[in-house]
């Protein structure tokens, strides 16, 4: 029966958990997107917690429809002169237009696994219900009484034995019966046994995007091999004190106490670049070996072994505040709900540490990038294909990773740049007749790098020729904060010098000006007003591009510099940056978006890519560009007077671009507005829909690290202490185990908004800068009972540090 608030439990079911490390509820999930979710990278789950008929959703990170692309363009570079042409010659209805010639195919899609049914055989009325995920442990669980008998189920996501396991129990002896079965959205075929269910499957070959509503046979399967990737999952018992029946194709258990089941899951995926042709036997083959190490072992050892390698992650930072605790004891999306009327700072605190458990959970070495919607999908055609859009949202959901001391979390993304160069390289050659590497809007599994929308895509997407810039930036964060060398040299350059290669080749003399510029030019996803009194896409010059190809430039420069080499390289790209057009301020006293101040067609658009040189870049900043920052501030400010910002992604950038301008109130007031109208009650972030909120995982990471960014800031060749504290969290807090730029780790704490606190571990050596709160002072700096020296230089503090050293600062 379903669980009804009058049956649910009025009862603190917190216990031991600290508060701001659980999320719990007194009712199941009404819909998928309103789960709790657990995963071990590669392996995910989505957990409603019905507790009689539960259908728990499974999700392996290589399950993709598709193979690899085999598009090829003609005429690709006179298409582009072309474009160019109406562009300069200020014809941006012909410029879009012409944009049609230049594209390519939709990605592929994230396909579901498959799906866990749970049917209970008892019965009766439902009471002391709960379900709960503990971010500490990365274990969910569902427990309730049905006429005094208890039941409790708990999930978790084994990363070291790449395993999901389920333990169901009841309280009392026997009282346990259920059937299970496990089917799937794509073709399958099932096939119980005496010991567990068999799933094998095949992803269709081609899956078009949701939002291509007329297209006819969306989802198209072929019978041939290596058009679309064949797969299997497994469930299997590992232990009972019940009895196993097959009944058709479930399982039944009844008269049991306790029941431990593992679930497998392996696909054909062979990289990026080859056909998934792996054949079923040799899945099937994958699927068992965890399974086969999990025989025999017990469910508590399986358990702890989980705990101690997630652990090993999760709690390499934490965040404390004086603040928080208000209204701990209620359920989470009650305590959302009343967020809106009255801020509860722990929010905060647990909002940051479950952005930090889904990249632990959605992001491991050695698996896929964490995509739109982490590895949890539960749709054939999800929303945006659930692939990898390249214009902010895959870079957000990595703009934690240094900063929140998950930094080997980031290289999947890294992996994926890889990829994306090699099949980028081809693209910037046919497509353009360029050297080096570039992407576009949207990626997938198979690493597509052209441009999409097979014509019919507005320029203002589809044409968005730049990701590269943006994706490579990752690159180059890596080495900041890691100051490992090695990477430079074997990995980072390269990518670095071919992302440089190809901008400078994109750049094209404006005749109008003489300088260098690019074009067709796009502010991601936005149009302006033209004199004709429409809407277009495609000017030259847009400020982004501007940002990210000297940003390219800047970082190629220094790491050749940092490694000894291509220095006729650096000095070319030195002389290009050079004889790009600077910023411009508007009419408005705004950041200028496009080349001219034109009009905005959608003067509250989500995107604010116009601000990319004040976050995530760092060329404006707030003491070295103070006109350029106060512009940026306006441009923001008339987005949200415009109401923008509505989805959970653009507000949680909203939130960095109050943090770089050192205006805590501002961000934390769009974080409440986050939680608001960017966050589902399972705390996931959405995107707003005519058909309601959809899934999509990027704010939760980027709106976490932006709460760091409010409490430490390194981008512009400083630690900056506390930048932005609000008011409300001015009364004191600790946090321990954040990163900086230039290889060092924190913990400080603070009280009335001053420094009380502070301890640096330096990773590499180095010399940095430290800025305090107003009004502060370091006082005294020892590594042991050693007085380290520092000096102080206008209103920052110099110091040294040695790599290994461990230094505490004392302040005035």
């Amino acid at each position: 029966m379903p669980v009804t608030a009058a049956a649910a439990s009025s009862q603190n079911p917190l216990g031991p958990i600290p508060c701001e490390h659980l999320l719990w509820y007194s009712r199941p999930a009404d819909i998928p997107l309103n789960s709790l979710v657990i995963g071990n990278g590669r392996l995910g789950a989505m957990v409603p917690g019905h507790p009689l008929l539960e259908t728990i959703i499974l999700n392996e990170d290589t399950l993709w429809a598709g193979q690899p692309h085999e598009w090829r363009k003609e005429g690709g570079v006179e298409a582009l002169a072309a474009v160019r042409a109406a562009a300069f010659a200020g014809d941006y209805a012909e410029a879009d237009r012409k944009c049609a010639a230049l594209q390519g195919p939709f990605t592929h899609s994230y396909a579901p696994l498959a799906n866990l049914h749970l049917e209970m055989d008892h019965q009766g009325e439902i009471t002391d219900y709960r379900r709960a995920l503990d971010l500490d442990e990365a274990v969910t669980s569902v427990s309730y009484k049905i006429d005094g008998v208890g039941f409790t189920r708990e999930l978790f996501a084994s990363h070291p034995d790449q395993l999901i396991i389920l333990r169901l129990t009841a309280d009392q002896a026997g009282a346990l019966s259920i059937r299970l079965r496990l089917d799937s959205l794509l073709r399958f075929t099932v096939a119980p046994d005496n010991a567990g269910i068999t799933l094998t499957g095949k992803a269709p070959t081609r899956c078009a995007p949701s939002y291509r509503r007329q297209v006819l046979n969306p989802v198209v399967y072929s019978d041939e091999e290596g058009k679309g990737m064949r797969f299997a999952t497994r469930l299997e018992i590992l232990s009972t004190d019940g009895k196993i029946d097959i009944d058709g194709q479930s399982l039944r258990v009844s008269g049991a106490g306790e029941l431990v089941m593992a679930i497998a899951a392996s696909t054909g995926f062979r990289g990026y670049d080859k056909a998934p042709d792996t054949p079923l036997a040799q899945i099937l083959s994958d699927t068992l070996k965890p399974l086969a190490t999990a025989r025999g072992r017990p469910f508590a050892d399986l358990r702890q072994t989980h705990i101690q390698d997630h652990q090993s992650l999760y709690r390499r930072l934490s965040l404390q505040l004086a603040a928080s605790g208000t209204g701990v004891e209620r359920p989470t999306d009650q305590r959302l709900t009343g967020n809106r009327t009255n801020p509860d700072p722990g929010l905060a605190v647990l909002y940051l540490n479950f952005s930090r458990y889904l990249l632990i959970a959605s992001s491991r070495p050695g698996t896929q990038a964490a995509n739109l919607q982490g590895i949890w999908n539960w749709e054939v055609r999800p929303p945006w294909s659930c692939n990898y859009t390249t214009n902010i949202n895959v870079q957000e959901n990595y703009w934690g990773a240094e900063s929140g001391n998950l930094a080997e979390l980031h290289s999947p993304l890294i992996d994926m740049i890889e990829g994306l160069a090699e099949t980028g390289a081809q693209t910037a050659r046919m497509l353009y007749g360029l050297d080096g590497w570039c992407v576009h809007h949207n990626s997938d599994i198979w690493r597509l790098s052209s441009p999409v929308g097979e014509g019919e895509g507005n320029p203002n997407w589809a044409n968005f020729a730049l990701a590269g810039p943006w994706l490579v930036r990752h690159v180059w964060e890596h080495y900041l904060y890691s100051q490992d060398r090695g990477f430079l040299a074997k990995r980072g350059y390269r990518l670095l010098k071919g992302c440089a290669e190809f901008c400078a080749g994109w750049l094209v003399r404006d005749p109008r000006t003489g300088l260098l510029t690019t074009a067709p030019s796009v502010s991601t996803e936005n149009l302006f007003t033209g004199p004709d009194g429409k809407a277009h896409a495609v000017s030259p010059g847009c400020t982004m591009d501007l940002a990210m190809i000297r940003e390219v430039f800047s970082f190629t420069i220094q790491a050749a510099a940092i490694l000894g080499i291509d220095q006729d390289f650096a000095a070319r790209l030195k002389g290009l940056a050079d004889q790009m057009p600077p910023y411009r301020i508007g009419r408005h006293g705004q950041l200028q978006e496009w080349e001219q101040d034109f009009v905005e067609h959608e003067p509250g658009h989500r995107h604010i890519s116009h601000l990319y040189p004040l976050t995530p870049g760092n060329e404006i900043t707030l003491r070295g560009t103070p006109e350029l920052a106060k512009a940026a501030r306006i441009s923001m400010e008339r987005r949200l007077a415009a109401d923008g910002g509505a989805t959970g992604w653009a507000r949680a950038w909203i939130i960095h671009v109050f943090a770089r301008l050192e205006d805590g109130d501002k961000a934390l007031e769009n974080f409440n507005a986050l939680l608001t109208m960017g966050t589902s009650p399972a705390m996931l972030d959405t995107h707003p829909s005519g058909a309601g909120p959809l899934f999509q995982i990027d704010g939760n990471f980027a709106g976490g690290a932006g709460l760091l960014e409010m409490l430490l800031q390194s981008h512009a060749g400083e630690i900056n202490l506390l930048p932005a504290l609000p008011k409300a969290w001015a009364a004191g807090g600790r946090i321990n185990g954040i990163r900086a730029r230039g290889g060092l780790m924190l913990d400080f704490t603070w009280t009335d908004g001053r420094l009380t606190t502070a301890t640096l571990t330096a990773t590499a050596d180095g010399t940095h800068l430290l800025r305090l709160p107003p009004g502060q002072s370091v006082r005294r700096i020892t590594k042991g009972r050693r007085a380290t020296e520092f000096s102080r230089q206008k209103d920052l503090w110099r110091v040294k540090l040695d790599q290994g050293g461990r230094y505490d600062i004392q302040f005035t």
